[in-house]
This record gives structure tokens, C-alpha cells and sequence, in this order.
């Protein structure tokens, strides 16, 4: 009886171990590094979190004038131009028109503006079921993209780019 009691006391504790395992390894991350562009010293990071269906996106970025900036996911996860071009335009696979994120049409790309600081630092922070990381869905997979930090404002209605200016950092989103 002991014998069995046991067997099934270490039964459970597998079973338990290997379902609070798989939660964990349920969550994908990617934590990526900005590069400065257009003689630009905007420096800083962003991290892509997917969970339970989920992407939250984070980037935390210094070296910015104070005021708002604009921040997109980009066609290409190519940063090698001086300028940022070689990222392409932005990321629109469902074939939108450039607006404002979560409000009427928009790119899959189109994260919109922070606010930079007085010193030039800021942050911003977007959760959505619209992307997702290696999934391999083209209206949804950020993966093979390139994130470019614009040295202004997206105006959300200038087509097809918001009229942003100058791409100021670049980041490749592979792993």
C-alpha cells in the first residue's frame, strides 16, 4: 500500500512539475537593440512578450530630443542604410491605409508616438492580438521586420508613413 501511495504522490509531483513547465515555456521573447541612424545618438532596447495569445511590446530609448516621437515596425529587418531606408516602409500586410492604432484603418505597423523627456528619454508600451512571433501568419508574424524610431510625429493621416521625418534608430526583429 505504501508502495503505491508513493508511486502516486511521485506521479502527481511529475505531472504538476511538467504542467507549470509547459506554461513557462508558453511565452516567446525577444529583447532586441537599437541602432542609431541619420547621425542620430538615439540609443536603447525593446522586447516583444508573447503569452496566452498576447504580444506586449516595450522599448525604452535615450539619446531622443525632448517632445513626441513616432515608433513603427518597418518591412525589412534590414538597418545596414545610414539612414534607416533599408527597413523598407511600414510593415502593412492587410493592405490598410497609415493611421492611428486601434482606430479605424491602420498598418499592422503603425504603434504610434511617446513622449521623450526632458533629458530625452522615453518609453512606450503596446499589448496586441494582432502580432504575434514566429507564428509564420504573414498579417501577424513580426518576425523579419525592423523597427525605426522617427525623429518626430506621426500625424496618423499623411499616406503612406504619417510624415514622421527621419528615421533616427533602427532594430532588426530576429532572434
Amino acid at each position: 500500500m505504501k508502495k503505491i501511495i508513493l508511486s502516486f504522490v511521485l506521479l502527481t509531483a511529475v505531472v504538476l512539475s511538467c504542467k507549470t513547465n509547459s506554461n513557462a515555456s508558453d511565452a516567446k521573447k525577444l529583447n532586441l537593440n537599437f541602432e542609431s541612424k541619420s547621425n542620430s545618438s538615439v540609443t536603447g532596447t525593446a522586447s516583444f512578450i508573447e503569452k496566452n495569445g498576447k504580444v506586449t511590446f516595450v522599448a525604452t530609448l535615450a539619446g531622443l530630443k525632448p517632445g513626441e516621437h513616432a515608433i513603427h515596425i518597418h518591412e525589412k529587418s534590414d538597418c545596414t542604410a545610414a539612414d534607416g531606408s533599408s527597413a523598407g516602409g511600414h510593415w502593412n500586410p492587410t493592405f490598410k491605409k497609415h493611421g492611428k492604432w486601434g482606430v479605424g484603418e491602420y498598418h499592422k505597423g503603425d504603434i504610434g508616438n511617446f513622449t521623450a523627456d526632458e533629458k530625452g528619454n522615453g518609453t512606450i508600451t503596446l499589448t496586441t492580438d494582432e502580432w504575434c512571433i514566429g507564428c509564420g501568419d504573414p498579417a501577424k508574424d513580426i518576425m523579419e521586420k525592423g523597427l525605426i524610431v522617427h525623429q518626430g510625429t506621426d500625424d496618423f493621416t499623411t499616406q503612406p508613413s504619417g510624415n514622421a521625418g527621419a528615421r533616427v534608430a533602427c532594430s532588426a526583429i530576429i532572434k
